[in-house]
């Protein structure tokens, strides 16, 4: 193999303040010399749930391309590889100083972002239109989570799709959702019945804070995701068809993700106009904690 440069990348950790909790997030910026398979292969060695190499955009309105990598699979768009990789585009001065808002190109399209608190760098992003997928039957999504019928609210269990498709199972709560255990082989046979491509299933009760939440995603080579920013914007979308969160204009609400697994995640969500019809923005805080280099 010819010599390629040392690869430098920096790990986050985002949705939280502090160290170690959150979803961990390996950046790399302008990866050189490298391309799609070798991209893959780096995420699969280093085994976090997603990987994104920042390379340059095309397009004048972005301030960079993000190519955002599981360890099995290439992702169109993702929450939380996007507000980490913002915060590193941001302490590495590719954000003019003073601006609060940028925009970044994914697979999806481009996706625009902001920043609420510079000292801090509570970052948003909105999401990309959502589109409706599939339902499934309670019973099917009850038992595809190891638990009873009477564990489900009378919310039919629907596929929403932001770039991430994604099925939204309602619980009754939070207690359930920690009981869920995801049954790999149902799934099999639950995607073969609806005919449903490789998604995550996202499970979760109502709080007053809003919703307490967990994702598997075997699909992607992930078991369980500690915060899924792609699911988050129709996980709002969701709750409000099903009356479970207000719709109104301005309404923010959090949904907590990842404490089962001892990676606590706070997603911030911020509905734009009655029913999110002027957009769902996600945002969230991030934490710094390695910065490395890689050698191939």
């Amino acid at each position: 193999m010819s010599q390629l440069p040392v690869l430098r990348y920096q790990v986050v950790d985002v949705f939280t303040r502090n160290a170690l909790e959150g979803n961990a997030l390996a950046v790399f910026i302008e990866p050189h010399g490298i391309g799609t398979e070798t991209m893959q292969k780096i995420a699969a060695e280093l085994n976090l749930c997603e990987t994104v190499f920042v390379t340059r955009s095309q397009r004048p309105d972005c301030i960079a391309r993000l190519r955002i990598f599981t360890p099995r699979r290439e992702m169109d768009f993702a929450g939380h590889p996007t507000i980490g990789s913002g915060f590193v585009l941001l302490q590495a001065g590719y954000v003019p100083e003073g601006e609060t808002s940028f925009a970044v190109e994914e697979n999806v399209g481009v996706i625009p972002l902001a920043i609420e608190k510079p000292d801090q760098y509570l970052i948003w992003l909105r999401t990309p239109p959502i589109r409706d997928g599939a339902t499934v039957s309670g019973a099917d999504a009850a038992a595809l989570v190891g638990l009873g019928d009477e564990a489900l609210r009378e919310c039919a269990p629907q596929v929403l799709n932001a770039g991430n498709p994604t099925l939204f199972v309602a619980l009754r709560e939070p207690s359930d959702v920690d009981r869920a255990v995801f049954d790999s082989a149902r799934w099999t046979a639950l995607r073969e019945k609806y005919r449903l491509e490789p998604m995550c299933v996202f499970v979760f009760a109502p709080t007053p804070a809003g919703a307490y939440s967990r994702m598997f995603a075997p699909d992607y080579g992930v078991p369980e995701d500690p915060a899924t920013g792609s699911s988050t914007g129709p996980l709002a979308s969701y709750m409000m068809r099903h009356g479970l969160v207000s719709p109104k204009a301005g309404t923010r609400f959090v949904s907590e993700q990842g404490t089962r697994m001892g990676r606590r995640s706070l997603l911030h969500v911020h509905l734009h106009g009655d029913q999110g019809s002027e957009g769902i923005d996600v945002g969230g805080f991030v934490t710094p904690i390695i910065q490395g280099e890689l050698r191939l």
